[in-house]
């Protein structure tokens, strides 16, 4: 990777915790050495975020065990190394105490909770999950939340944000060790409520624990992620936790995709459920009242007659689902329902960063740049598309290289069922040959039932952004999905600086449109 790595969020005034208070607080550790005297103020799994003062986690990786580095790590200022007995053999004697435990990175939720004191924090937690939809949601949220007058806080797979203060992110869920940092640096600045993407990787990975939301949401569930999982059903599993009271107090269901309803019956917590579907029954509704460019306006009606309207200014019938499990979240979070209609009713106002975002302008085609990269995201994002576009609709796209492989042809599928133009091109190709994932992807668009007008191949997506602009004309639509917001491009291990608006707008200007 190159050296374009985000900062991690600290606390900026740490509160110096003693060593040997962990030792009794934390159950299971071995202190090897003297802790007492020794005093900690963070924790963290890398040298390179290393602080003065921290713990340094050293965890078997899968090439190598963090323990190598401890001496660098003692170098630095860790004043105590933490690791397995495999990692303590290779730190060996030491000028800092020495904590060995079992399984070291499945302590790092309560250590991190501990260090942090981040059970202390006083700001509301909303944790969503599901496969599409949870950028989207917890944008919404902080949108929502900000209007109502809350100093609001944000974890995705887009940023980091502390009320004004932003960074990019790393990844969609932190590991434990910066998500408390984090929450602990809301708490300083007066965060009252936090919207949090929790990915299925999060949850099986450690990456949430020692957090305990107060209302967790899942929007849905399609195929994804199955280079991490074996099939549908462990994927599915591995989100589950979310909705059990070590991590969650109540939840929103929705129930737009079957998986929901097999949520609610695996829940050990409260549940809510939500729809924007007409043939299922759920305790609240979402219905789609306009569709513009602009926005999405909607109203939510509970079961006992209870209704809000408002609009999100994004397009999209999945977007309006979004918004609305938000709304309920936040009722379930203690938000009071005619406050929300009352501020709301004028529109949520979110910026939804590479999220169906236009990019173009008044005249000529319209230009979507989108952040999807499933078949389920394709198939809503394109039927949104249509839906306002007076021409034809043309659609950009290529796949990620070294992950999940057995979605490309039904993602191709669905890309060439939904569009007039399909233009395949190349994404993030990593270690793979881009060739050989766009050979796949023209596989996939040869299996659609219905064939779109033209299927072009161009690398790389510079070109191909251009081609289809010079392609496209007034009143049509491109979707570009995959880049969305992401200002890079990962080429063989190099994060390569490349943004998909600039080169929208670019390719706009030299086909002479303003």
């Amino acid at each position: 990777m190159s050296g374009r790595i985000p900062p991690v969020l600290r606390p900026e005034h740490p509160r110096p915790r003693p060593l040997d208070a962990l030792a009794r607080d934390v159950s299971s550790i071995e202190v090897r050495g003297e802790p007492a005297g020794v005093s900690v103020t963070g924790i963290t799994l890398s040298t390179s975020d290393l602080h003065a003062g921290d713990l340094y986690v050293g965890v078997r990786g899968q090439h190598r065990h963090g323990a190598e580095f401890a001496a660098d790590a003692i170098a630095q200022g860790a004043v105590a190394v933490l690791t397995d007995e495999e990692g303590a053999a290779l730190v060996g004697a030491a000028s800092v105490p020495v904590l060995v435990v079992e399984h070291p990175r499945s302590r790092l939720g309560e250590l991190s909770a501990w260090v942090y004191e981040t059970a202390e924090n006083p700001a509301v937690l909303y944790g969503i999950t599901g496969t599409n939809g949870k950028t989207s949601s917890v944008y919404l949220m902080k949108g929502m939340l900000t209007q109502l007058g809350e100093t609001a806080g944000l974890t995705s797979t887009a940023e980091r944000q502390i009320g004004e203060l932003t960074v990019v992110s790393r990844l969609t869920t932190p590991e434990a060790t910066e998500m408390h940092a984090l929450l602990a640096r809301m708490r300083e600045a007066g965060v009252t409520s936090v919207a949090v993407e929790v990915s299925a990787q999060a949850l099986s990975r450690h990456r949430v624990d020692g957090i305990v939301h107060d209302v967790a949401g899942f929007t849905n569930l399609s195929h994804d992620h199955l280079d991490d999982y074996a099939d549908m059903e462990e994927y599915f599993a591995a989100k589950l936790p979310l909705f059990q009271p070590d991590r969650a107090k109540r939840a929103v269901i929705c129930l737009d995709s079957p998986w929901g309803e097999r949520v609610v019956a695996s829940a050990g917590i409260p549940t809510v459920t939500i729809t924007s579907r007409d043939d299922v029954e759920a305790d609240w509704r979402v219905v789609v009242t306009e569709e513009t460019p602009q926005y999405t306006a909607f109203t939510l009606t509970a079961t006992d007659g209870r209704m809000l309207a408002t609009s999100i200014p994004i397009i999209g019938r999945h977007m309006a689902a979004n918004a609305g499990l938000v709304i309920v979240m936040l009722l379930e979070g203690g938000h009071d329902f005619a406050r929300l209609s009352e501020v709301l009713a004028t529109g949520v106002e979110a910026y939804l960063p590479g999220r169906t975002e236009r990019v173009s302008g008044d005249r000529g085609p319209t230009i979507y740049v989108d952040f999807g990269h499933s078949a389920d995201a394709f198939e809503n994002t394109l039927a949104a598309v249509r839906r306002l576009t007076t021409g034809r609709t043309i659609m950009v796209f290529g796949a990620d290289g070294d992950r999940d492989a057995t979605k490309r042809h039904e993602m191709a599928r669905v890309a060439a069922e939904g569009c007039d133009v399909l233009v395949i091109t190349d994404h993030h190709p990593r270690f793979e040959d881009p060739a050989s994932i766009r050979a796949t992807l023209l596989e996939g668009a040869a299996l659609a039932e219905n064939q779109p007008d033209e299927i072009h191949e161009v690398s790389p997506p510079e070109e191909a952004i251009r081609v289809a602009v010079n392609l496209a004309r007034e009143g049509d639509s491109i979707l570009w999905a995959g880049p969305g917001h992401q200002d890079y491009r990962d080429i063989e291990g190099v994060r390569t600086p490349y943004s998909a608006r600039d080169e929208a707008r670019a390719a706009l200007r030299e086909a002479g449109w303003a």
